[in-house]
């Protein structure tokens, strides 16, 4: 006997006995009478009725429904705005949502004390450091040097507060500066 190998090209034509199997298939899985294709499609049209009926029923339904809403001055708008109020009711009432608020707030209390004990830990720290003696020195050195200063330059006053020296400076700029009016020269060409 020969043997063949078998493929999706077979070269060779089908025999008797492939014929015989490829019969034996049924590609419906089942036999069906005449009466029983009949009896399906009654059953079929049946069905396709009934649907056509209840899509009828739901939109006479729904007209009803859109009617009684209108005679209740309920709107599309009202209605969203009622859902969300009372989302919004729902959400605040939720567990979730207190713990949550309850944390930001215990959150924000603690911040708050922070901050407040960092600035009078910063406005303690800035004292101290102007009562230091090496705050003092400088003090004293910037003070002697603005004498210095202003006794080079003429100014009677040869002893003053730290605050006198920057006012009279400033005063002493403002009263330096030029103007720039064009009628007081009449040197210079227009």
């Amino acid at each position: 006997m020969e043997t063949r190998q078998q493929g999706f090209l077979d070269s060779e034509p089908l025999r008797e006995a492939d014929e015989d199997y490829v019969s034996e298939v049924n590609l419906n899985n089942s036999i069906m009478t005449e009466e029983e294709r009949e009896e399906i499609h009654q059953e079929l049209a049946k069905l396709e009725e009934e649907i056509s009926t209840l899509r009828q029923v739901l939109a006479s339904k729904e007209k009803q429904q859109a009617d009684l809403r209108q005679k209740l001055g309920i709107s599309p708008l009202s209605e969203l705005r009622n859902n969300f109020s009372r989302g919004w009711h729902d959400m605040q009432t939720s567990t979730a949502f207190k713990k949550t608020s309850e944390t930001l707030s215990t959150a924000g209390q603690k911040t708050t004390a922070a901050f407040s004990t960092l600035g009078s830990a910063i406005t303690r720290k800035f004292g101290d450091m102007r009562n230091s003696p090496s705050f003092k020195s400088f003090e004293e050195k910037v003070e002697s040097t603005v004498t210095t200063i202003k006794t080079k330059v003429g100014t009677s006053e040869t002893r003053g507060s730290f605050e006198d020296v920057l006012s009279s400076a400033a005063n002493a700029s403002s009263q330096d500066t030029p103007t720039n009016d064009l009628t007081d020269d009449p040197d210079r060409p227009c």
